[in-house]
């Protein structure tokens, strides 16, 4: 009989076939690479966190955790983020996804997940979760190259790019920094001042102290940031974490995390004319950014950024407060990135 359980330590090579009979042998492979990164979470326990389903000394589903504390109107709670079930095939259409789903909803204070799929999101909407909002997602474009489609005509392409260029050289023409930016190596006490500062002007945010931010951008071992501050005399008054990728359609200079103050319209600028500047360097024909806070989208279009459609839902269940009124129909005071989850690991 199939029984729900935590994961312990002895599932560890379960959880590996899971991931190989579900997801493949690269997933599987990259599981075994981030393990021991997975485990030094400053907001978890010894193991990473998952929820089970074993059926004798087999495990034929699981629902992979990642914990995080939140920040809801300047108060801390305990969150956890949860990817799409795993269910090996000869078990799917049973039921063993909703019930990990169930079990997720049950043991957490603030349930966040982020990219589910529909199968995922259909379970959640019959459990009658609060309904996923989009990650709003914004590109600049630096280069001619920026608008090809990989599906059209060289021809087509073309022309769109000439037709386009005059628009890319006015948005991408290089602008003062007119503040003091630097490239850190780790984040300091520098880093938990800036949060405890701007904690408060967020409705829901994961807690992006140092410990955390070190953890999650500095020392993965399966991808590389680069993390670089607002600086202001002796203190820091925001940050942008960003890596660059090639993607089919060309290079791309990804914004990983963004804060400041919501009102330090100058600092914001800043930052971004930072990794506009990083993004040539990189030969990048593009910048893209997720973020949910209208301030900063309203800061990142004045800075030659275009809202695009974003194929990423957000969804956010909170279980350890009351959910204020009006909370779940915006998310134009929600701090959210794409750094937070998984998305980009």
């Amino acid at each position: 009989m199939a029984e729900i359980e935590r994961y312990t330590p002895d599932d560890r090579r379960g959880i590996e076939q899971i991931y190989r009979r579900t997801l493949g042998n690269e997933a599987a492979d990259r599981l075994r690479l981030r393990w021991d990164w997975v485990r030094r979470n400053p907001a978890g326990g010894v193991e990473p966190p998952y929820w089970v389903v074993r059926e004798g000394p087999t495990l034929i589903a699981a629902v992979p955790l990642l914990p995080v504390l939140v920040t809801i109107g300047g108060k801390e709670a305990a969150g956890t983020w949860s990817t799409d079930p795993l269910v090996v095939s000869e078990r799917q259409r049973q039921g063993l996804g909703g019930s990990l789903l169930r079990a997720w909803d049950r043991g957490t204070r603030v349930a966040l997940g982020a990219g589910l799929s529909p199968a995922t999101r259909a379970r959640l909407d019959e459990m009658r979760w609060p309904k996923a909002q989009p990650l709003s997602c914004l590109v600049k474009p630096i280069s001619r190259r920026a608008l090809r489609i990989p599906t059209w005509p060289v021809a087509i392409n073309r022309l769109v790019s000439a037709l386009a260029l005059p628009v890319v050289r006015l948005v991408s023409r290089t602008q003062p920094l007119r503040e003091e930016v630097e490239v850190v190596r780790r984040f300091d006490a520098r880093s938990d001042r800036l949060w405890q500062r701007l904690a408060g002007r967020f409705a829901i945010a994961v807690k992006r102290d140092a410990r955390y931010l070190n953890w999650k951008y500095i020392e993965p071992p399966h991808v590389r940031y680069t993390a670089a501050l607002l600086r202001r005399g002796e203190d820091v008054d925001g940050y942008v974490v960003y890596r660059h990728l090639r993607e089919p359609q060309g290079r791309v200079t990804q914004i990983v995390d963004l804060l400041a103050d919501p009102a330090d319209e100058r600092g914001l600028k800043t930052l971004a004319r930072w990794v506009d500047r990083e993004a040539r360097v990189a030969d990048s024909d593009k910048i893209r950014c997720y973020t949910t806070h209208a301030a900063f989208r309203r800061v990142l279009r004045r800075s030659g950024y275009f809202m695009v459609k974003s194929g990423i839902d957000l969804t956010v269940k909170m279980n350890a407060l009351p959910a204020p009124k009006g909370f779940y129909e915006s998310t134009d005071d929600w701090h959210f990135t794409l750094g937070d989850g998984e998305l980009d690991h």
